[in-house]
């Protein structure tokens, strides 16, 4: 899953390097503009559900992600539970979860979500309020807790170097940013490729 970053864009068209990080290996997009109106996070994630054949998920916004025609939506810990917007979106609907200690574990264990995104995992500079790295270690006690069945994601800091961890620790997958904007972002598709090619 890879997570939109307009600074890390640098003006460049989104629908073009999405387009290129899913060309790459990219199997979701998630639409996460945290500065933006509701407005400009429809008109970014309509283009892209209309642009990609993956899902898109909007970032904290179920009422956006239900108005565009989403896959689906991602909560955090401080958004409407999700347990209560599970009765009021439709059936295949994806609701994905943040999850980044044990006290979180204890309040969403028993929520109808989607998948758990676990972390930060690594060090990240891309969420400012970001908790302490939990580690490959830290990652698999969280996710050991998960609901039978639940598939569980890495996110924060994941990179080429570091990716083979975490599905060593029992991830589905992992949630990037960096790994595939980073640095002038000029090949998201190989990017993409190589992040993919490291995880598996």
């Amino acid at each position: 899953m890879v997570l939109t970053d307009a600074l890390l864009w640098k003006g460049r068209d989104a629908v073009e390097l999405c387009r290129a990080a899913v060309s790459g290996g990219a199997t979701a997009i998630q639409v996460r503009v945290k500065p933006a109106s509701p407005l400009e996070l429809a008109e970014l994630g309509r283009s892209l559900v209309a642009a990609l054949p993956v899902p898109v998920l909007i970032n904290d916004r179920v009422d956006v992600a239900l108005a565009i025609g989403a896959a689906g939506a991602h909560l955090g810990q401080d958004d409407p539970p999700l347990d209560v917007m599970r009765s009021l979106v439709p059936p295949g609907f994806l609701l994905g979860i943040s999850v980044g200690s044990a006290d979180e574990v204890a309040r969403v264990a028993h929520w109808p979500a989607d998948y758990w995104s676990i972390g930060p995992c690594f060090a990240t500079s891309h969420k400012s309020d970001a908790g302490p790295p939990l580690g490959a270690g830290g990652f698999a006690a969280l996710a050991r807790r998960a609901p039978a069945g639940m598939p569980v994601i890495g996110i924060g800091g994941i990179t080429t170097a570091n990716a083979a961890e975490i599905a060593r620790a029992g991830a589905a997958g992992v949630a990037v940013i960096g790994a595939v904007w980073g640095g002038d972002a000029t090949d998201p598709a190989g990017a993409a490729r190589a992040l993919r090619s490291a995880f598996a």
